[in-house]
């Protein structure tokens, strides 16, 4: 995906190589997104940055208090996380921002791996039904396997007790061009997702 560049990035070397986790490592907070922008992540490098995707995320991150300013345009552009970690189910950008079931499955050890080095999350925001289905599915596939049936249903807003001692699980719409542009996803949805987020760790 990094050959083909967008014109108004034609100059740019593009990252190109699979994108890792961003924020906090003390997070309480975990955000769980889809896969990196061919040209956002896949070209800066850090998930969430260089589109209007990471913009609108970090906008409402920041909004409520969990990130240090409201863009996210370069990988040196400043950005902190505050209690706060994001990371992907997909770890390369898909053709199409559509990744496969296999890709999923492929990368599943790296979230895996990711969520381990992370003790102390409490909350989980899912930015997809990607995002959401890729989570439930890491949980059903540890050594201490969760296989909740029924099997929840995503939706925006939608919350999941995992039960005693497990992080509570959020829903949220992506914040795509795709769906911030049409109104299904606005700037007061998103920030209530992370105001209630803010309420469960305080």
């Amino acid at each position: 995906m990094a050959a083909q560049k967008k014109a108004a990035h034609r100059h740019e070397t593009y990252w190109g190589k699979p994108i890792p986790g961003f924020g906090d490592p003390k997070a309480r907070l975990l955000i769980v997104g889809l896969a990196p922008a061919a040209h956002g992540a896949n070209r800066t490098g850090r998930i969430f940055t260089g589109d209007g995707s990471g913009d609108f995320l970090m906008a409402a991150l920041c909004r409520t208090g969990f990130s240090n300013i409201a863009t996210s345009r370069t990988a040196d552009d400043g950005l902190r996380l505050t209690d706060a970690y994001i990371l992907a189910a997909v770890r390369c950008a898909p053709p199409d921002n559509k990744p496969t079931p296999q890709e999923i499955v492929t990368c599943r050890v790296h979230l895996s791996s990711e969520i381990a080095a992370l003790p102390h999350v409490e909350v989980v925001v899912a930015l997809g039904k990607i995002g959401f289905d890729a989570y439930l599915a890491y949980l059903s596939s540890g050594l201490n396997p969760i296989v909740l049936k029924p099997r929840p249903r995503f939706g925006h807003g939608v919350q999941v007790d995992l039960g005693a001692g497990r992080p509570r699980l959020f829903g949220s719409y992506h914040p795509s061009r795709q769906n911030t542009n049409t109104g299904r996803l606005t700037a007061p949805m998103m920030d209530e997702i992370f105001r209630e987020a803010r309420r469960r760790l305080s």
